[in-house]
């Protein structure tokens, strides 16, 4: 619990690394990648030369071996400076994490470390058309084609797809079976029968490229299944607990850049003669949007923690990413307000913060599902 009082020198240079390549390379470029829906393929590059990219898989899986919390100091920083960067960058962990967790040594070699030393993205694909909240209803079909595994189905809302050379699919053999027929297959982006389709239009987060993907009965060998016939549901969820405290991470980063944008202008802003930081009704949202912040960033350091030491934290991480991802959307809203009709305006950061902030309500399960898991776990 150290680490949540004071951080050690080498966390620092990692945090100011991270803050770095925020302020220099990523908040010059975000509004117009924002406005031009544009993904961020060269920013990608350079954050991979200094290791920004798969942050918490293994050095021998070709990655930058950082414990989950230390994962989550990069990230915020890398979300304070755009929360649509954060999103992609953090992609590949989540879509190589399932293969770490459930896949053999070799399978490991093969589709993670070629992948992160190569600089290559990789897609996380569970969500579908109508199976989003409901994971375990999902109707991708893998079926035994004897030498091979044959996937049939459509995904959606699946980030980094239309640059992804590697997909982590979610597919079910016996619909009957519910969560326990689900499997985890690697499909590689060159199999044939695959149709990655168009940019989503997005309301925020519009660098981050979110794409449907549809396979029409690709066949792939049978050493790309990871795990046993039927594991794939345990795995998601195992993936999914270790990843939300870097989603909440972002959701951290995007209320923190709000604040401080709040603050500066509430400064600077004047009405009768004073600048707005003197009316109490300023200072009253001002404080709460700072507590808020902060006891977000505990919660997400908490839930880290107790990852990186191997215990189970379904519900912490449940906890982190619902308060962080509710704190980032009201505090963004707050901010807003605070720098009124300005505020409203794309001459101004926030009104985009905002829009980026409601999307953590809802990826990586929603603020209601994370109440669900939350109460299932307190009435077990």
């Amino acid at each position: 619990m150290q680490s949540l009082f004071g951080l050690t020198p080498e966390q620092q240079s990692l945090q100011e690394i991270a803050t770095r390549f925020a302020t220099d390379k990523i908040r010059p470029a975000a509004p117009g990648l924002d406005e031009r829906a544009e993904f961020p393929a060269a920013l990608i590059k350079e954050a991979h030369t200094l290791g920004l990219i798969n942050l918490t898989l293994p050095v021998e899986c070709g990655g930058s071996g950082l414990s989950i919390f230390d994962g989550c100091l990069v990230i915020e920083e890398i979300a304070w400076g755009c929360s649509g960067f954060a999103t992609s960058m953090v992609a590949n962990d989540l879509a190589l994490t399932p293969i770490r967790i459930g896949g053999t040594s070799e399978q490991r070699k093969r589709f993670v470390e070629s992948l992160a030393t190569g600089g290559l993205l990789a897609s996380f694909c569970l969500t579908e058309p109508g199976a989003g909240s409901d994971a375990a209803g999902l109707q991708t079909t893998v079926e035994d084609g004897g030498d091979c595994w044959i996937i049939t189905g459509a995904k959606q809302w699946i980030t980094n797809a239309g640059h992804a050379a590697q997909f982590t699919v979610f597919a079910t053999i016996d619909r009957t079976k519910k969560h326990k027929g689900i499997c985890c297959v690697v499909v590689p982006r060159s199999a044939p029968g695959i149709t990655v389709g168009h940019h989503e239009n997005k309301m925020g987060q519009r660098c981050s490229d979110t794409c449907s993907v549809v396979f029409d009965k690709v066949r792939v060998p049978k050493d790309h299944m990871i795990g046993a016939p039927g594991e794939g549901f345990k795995i998601a969820m195992q993936t999914l607990d270790a990843s939300r405290p870097m989603t909440a991470a972002i959701a951290v980063g995007i209320a923190r850049a709000a604040l401080e944008h709040a603050i500066g202008y509430a400064k600077e802003r004047k009405q009768f003669g004073v600048p707005i930081s003197s009316f109490q009704a300023i200072q009253f949202m001002l404080a709460d949007m700072a507590t808020a912040v902060e006891s977000s960033r505990l919660l997400t350091w908490k839930s880290a923690l107790m990852l990186d030491e191997g215990k189970v934290a379904s519900i912490e991480s449940s906890m982190a990413k619902r308060m962080s991802a509710d704190t980032a959307m009201s505090v963004t809203t707050d901010a807003v307000q605070i720098f009124g009709g300005y505020g409203y305006t794309k001459d101004y950061p926030v009104e985009k913060l905002m829009r980026d902030a409601k999307l953590l309500q809802i990826y990586e399960g929603t603020s209601q599902i994370q109440r669900i898991v939350i109460a299932r776990e307190l009435l077990r």
